[in-house]
């Protein structure tokens, strides 16, 4: 005869793939229903959109299905209210806790490493009622300007009067320390946290930080989700009105991990007006779309280059951002001219709005920094 025990016992063995805990030890379970042969089981995931919900649902057949008696599953899939979410995370910490009781012991010096498999406490920044907008700054492809444009984004919110820190997860093709022209290794505050570093009045954090200025990055993609963990938890951000998110372009292990651990992220997605990085800033969006993050604007870089008397040369064609604004059916935040004054600003570590505030690509910059502002706040 099943009993409400036995399955539960059978879904300790179900472990969430992001949090790596059961999910009875994290509170998943919110109800189970037997009828004769038959068992419903409620669960609420961390994250809407979560793009693991399928394996967990198949692993709580597999489980609950190998009990004695049992011919019918059913499993319904919610989402945790913020409470819950807290609680669960909360858990997690916890259990790893317990696993790790050094983790927990002060260090001498240098910032926090977490010991393998300790996973990281939940961050009130990432809550839905905290005042930081986060938005992660995406592309298709590679080579469309993203990170220029996430710097000078990053100076242009200064500008109107917003406290802005940037964070670098593009890691194997880390720049913001060379665009901000800031350097030097990690420090650690009492506390052992990463104190960012602070340039041009944006709070900054970068891989550069923590490895030679020309040594690559190898890491598999969970090292990535890890990372990003830490520069959320493990670093001393100040008060922020806005934390932008340089992403790696594509749609790789970051840009899932952005849409299921930040579901209140916003997503601005750079391209430039060639057919071919408009259509692999499609699969950029689509991803996003899946998860339900929302995308809030298009930046087409390198648009033209300015001539005399008010006219263009497009010399990477025309109209590419404003067919991916309409059909995603969000706005063309701006575009941003092909000046060398970006290219000397972003090579001497001053992001174009400061080094060149007269030229037509800062102007446009504060232009889409003021639209953006608008559009996250819809």
């Amino acid at each position: 005869m099943i009993n409400h025990g036995m399955v539960l016992e059978a879904l300790r063995h179900v472990t969430d793939p992001e949090l790596h805990y059961d999910i009875v030890t994290l509170n998943m379970v919110r109800n189970i229903r037997i009828e004769g042969d038959r068992v419903a089981i409620d669960v609420a995931l961390t994250v809407a959109g979560c793009p693991l919900h399928q394996k967990i649902e198949q692993d709580i057949r597999n489980q609950v299905g190998q009990l004695p008696d049992v011919k019918d599953i059913a499993v319904t899939l919610d989402v945790m209210t913020e409470e819950e979410r807290r609680t669960a995370f909360s858990r997690a910490f916890q259990q790893a806790q317990a696993k790790h009781p050094e983790a927990a012991a002060p260090q001498n010096a240098g910032p926090k490493i977490q010991p393998p498999g300790l996973e990281i406490p939940w961050s009130p920044m990432l809550s839905e009622d905290h005042p930081t907008v986060i938005i992660g700054i995406a592309s298709g492809k590679g080579g469309v300007g993203k990170s220029t444009v996430t710097a000078n984004l990053a100076v242009a919110l200064t500008r109107l009067g917003k406290r802005v820190g940037v964070m670098d997860m593009d890691i194997y093709g880390f720049s913001q320390g060379r665009l901000f022209g800031a350097d030097g290794p990690a420090r650690a505050n009492q506390e052992q946290k990463v104190i960012p570093m602070h340039a041009h009045q944006v709070h900054l954090v970068t891989m550069s930080m923590f490895v030679p200025k020309n040594q690559a990055v190898v890491w598999r993609g969970p090292m990535l989700g890890k990372m990003m963990q830490q520069f959320f938890t493990d670093v001393a951000w100040p008060e922020l009105d806005y934390l932008l998110i340089d992403l790696p372009p594509g749609t790789g292990d970051v840009a899932l991990d952005v849409a299921q651990r930040i579901p209140k992220a916003r997503l601005v997605l750079v391209t430039t007006p060639q057919q071919v990085a408009t259509e692999v800033a499609y699969r950029a969006a689509d991803v996003a779309q899946r998860a339900h993050q929302r995308i809030i604007g298009v930046i087409e870089n390198m648009s033209f280059v300015p001539l005399a008397h008010g006219e263009r040369l497009e010399v990477f064609g025309h109209g590419g951002g404003q067919e991916l604004a309409q059909t995603l059916d969000v706005p063309l935040l701006g575009q941003i001219p092909l000046e060398p004054v970006v290219r000397e600003g972003s090579d001497q570590g001053t992001p174009v709005v400061l080094s060149a505030p007269e030229s037509l690509a800062a102007e446009t910059f504060l232009q889409i920094a003021q639209k953006m502002q608008a559009a996250a706040s819809l």
